[in-house]
């Protein structure tokens, strides 16, 4: 990968990185601000399901934030963009739709297929 190519992938997961945190800061502000105050159980019910929707997402994206963390430390070690099965090449345009993986299309499938076997069993 060129240095051209690390540094547009860094700029994009430095940016991915900074938005999650920006809405991650805007789900917090929302919550200091109070608890729910519907009077009507069903939109209680609705909004307090709305709430578990955001906590959980919330959640996903801090697991993503690690992932991101470990892409830019690949990117110091020369070694993004890289296979961590094959040590082949993963395609640029995978990249470019999952900047975080870690596995070319290829690796990736045969891991799923072993792993819907496994789950079958």
């Amino acid at each position: 990968m060129t240095r051209r190519q690390q540094d547009y992938f860094r700029m994009l997961l430095l940016d991915w990185k900074r938005s999650i945190y920006n809405s991650a800061s805007e789900t917090l502000q929302s919550l200091q601000e109070g608890p729910i105050r519907e009077s009507d159980l069903n939109d209680r019910a609705s909004s307090e399901t709305d709430w578990g929707i955001e906590l959980r997402t919330r959640d996903r994206q801090r697991k993503l934030i690690s992932k991101i963390d470990a892409a830019l430390r690949r990117i110091d070690r020369d070694e993004y963009g890289y296979c961590e099965v094959t040590g082949d090449p993963i395609g640029v345009r995978r990249l470019i739709a999952r900047p975080v993986a870690t596995m070319s299309l290829e690796a990736q499938e045969a891991h799923e297929r072993r792993e819907k076997i496994s789950r079958d069993d």
